[in-house]
């Protein structure tokens, strides 16, 4: 990691710090039963040390329905962690509750129907779900074993959407592609959180595609963090989970021995 202890460091010293972080991939492995995932005990440690910490607010932000993001990352209501889900179109925050914007009926019936003919399309393709979510949809290829019928259950939704909802936001991830009538993406997150938080430096973590908007959006200041090996936008990359656990805890470590 280039120059680590200087950007650790420089983040320790902020006035007011943000850590949000992707949750399947970042800080949980992924499971092929999605709503089966569950923090890496390292992680969750980590961050509970960086929210007791004075003007340290630790955040989640995924692409996951609100209601599931709290299921899987064990949240409850007495939690000092603010939530953003569905890409930044729902939030939960501590005191508030669930944020969430109305919907509109036509929307909801829309979304409704695609997801029954999506479902109905992907039917002889063994391994292929339909993960139904507040504002879309989204199709699960983990595991399909036969890479034809992964592409051939894709074509077959992506030809749904783009015959009957055009203006629909298609993003793609591992083994997953997600349609949504609302185009929020993880960038309008991290800058409501930094908002509310009035953050003077924001670290933002992630794994796959969806989180690049958000790593290409921070500041100067701000540290990205990719895990995993792929090409990303991020200041700096770790091999996996347990290293980025281990980042920080160096980090919660740090910004206790601050000087007041």
């Amino acid at each position: 990691m280039p120059n680590s202890d200087a950007l650790l460091d420089a983040l320790a010293a902020t006035p007011r710090l943000l850590v949000a972080l992707d949750f399947d991939g970042t800080i949980s492995p992924h499971a092929d039963d999605p709503m089966q995932s569950r923090m890496l005990p390292a992680a969750r440690t980590a961050l509970q040390s960086l929210a007791a910490l004075p003007d340290t607010t630790v955040a989640l932000v995924s692409g996951r329905s609100l209601s599931d993001l709290r299921v899987i990352a064990e949240h409850g209501d007495d939690s000092p962690w603010l939530l953003a889900g569905s890409h930044g179109a729902e939030y939960w925050r501590p005191g508030e509750g669930m944020i969430e914007p109305q919907e509109e009926s036509d929307d909801v019936r829309l979304r409704d129907r695609l997801f029954a003919e999506a479902q109905a399309a992907v039917a002889d393709h063994p391994g292929v779900w339909i993960e139904p979510k507040t504002f879309g949809f989204a199709v699960h290829t983990r595991m399909v074993k036969d890479d034809a019928s992964r592409t051939a259950a894709n074509d077959a939704v992506d030809a749904i959407v783009a015959a009957e909802a055009p203006s629909w936001r298609r993003r793609t991830g591992q083994n997953i592609v997600e349609f949504a009538f609302r185009h929020e993406g993880k960038d309008t997150a991290v800058a409501a959180l930094r908002e509310q938080t009035a953050s003077t430096a924001v670290l933002f973590a992630g794994d796959d595609v969806t989180d690049e908007d958000a790593l290409r959006s921070l500041s100067d200041g701000d540290l990205g963090v990719h895990v995993g090996t792929k090409e990303t936008a991020a200041t700096v990359s770790v091999s996996d989970i347990p290293a980025f656990a281990a980042l920080l805890d160096d980090l919660a470590r740090r910004r206790a021995a601050r000087p007041e």
